[in-house]
């Protein structure tokens, strides 16, 4: 795709960004106050209930299809020595998600959600796995103390490709709720 078409789907998914829903962020509150409990005893999961309802319109959403997506990437900091690991270990946290051997593997099991894992620019070779979705717009970033890390160009490449990602996987089985993530040694 082009920088123009990139810069086209960016404006025109952030036009189609619309505000909360009230009304169903309303009833939720609502619903919430006539449970068997004491107001509030729920914490920040009674706001975050209110806030979903607000984002989907409904009152009582059922986020049935859950998706995590992991975006792996390397960043060129880590030349100068501020990660206690080399960049090389990103290319092996990439094959322990597609194993489902790490933390948000666990935890997106036990929310009943699928986890997609995107190689956005690994410096080192990512497995050859169907299950991986092989972006690799670069290998990495540069090193942001030298140079800036990406191109104005890159960035919007990198946001346009998450969307049409997201709307691919909405294509198939369908997406109700989405958590994203990233892992890249030198992200801190």
């Amino acid at each position: 795709m082009s920088y123009d078409d990139d810069r086209s789907l960016l404006n025109a998914t952030i036009e189609a960004i619309r505000p909360p829903n009230t009304e169903a962020s309303a009833d939720a509150r609502e619903r919430q106050g006539q449970l068997t409990k004491p107001p509030g005893s729920l914490g920040r999961l009674e706001a975050l209930a209110e806030r979903i309802a607000g984002i989907t319109g409904e009152s009582r959403p059922r986020l049935d299809q859950r998706l995590v997506i992991v975006a792996a990437g390397d960043h060129g900091v880590t030349a100068q020595g501020v990660s206690a690991y080399p960049a090389e270990v990103t290319a092996q946290m990439v094959a322990n998600f597609l194993h489902g051997g790490a933390a948000i593997n666990v935890l997106a099991a036990h929310a009943g959600a699928r986890v997609r894992v995107v190689d956005a620019g690994v410096a080192a070779e990512t497995p050859l796995d169907p299950r991986l979705v092989r972006l690799r717009l670069a290998p990495g970033t540069e090193d942001f103390t030298q140079t800036r890390a990406m191109t104005p160009e890159l960035a919007t490449a990198a946001l346009a490709e998450g969307i049409r990602l997201f709307e691919s996987e909405c294509a198939g089985e369908g997406v109700d709720i989405v958590a994203c993530g990233e892992m890249g040694i030198g992200n801190t």
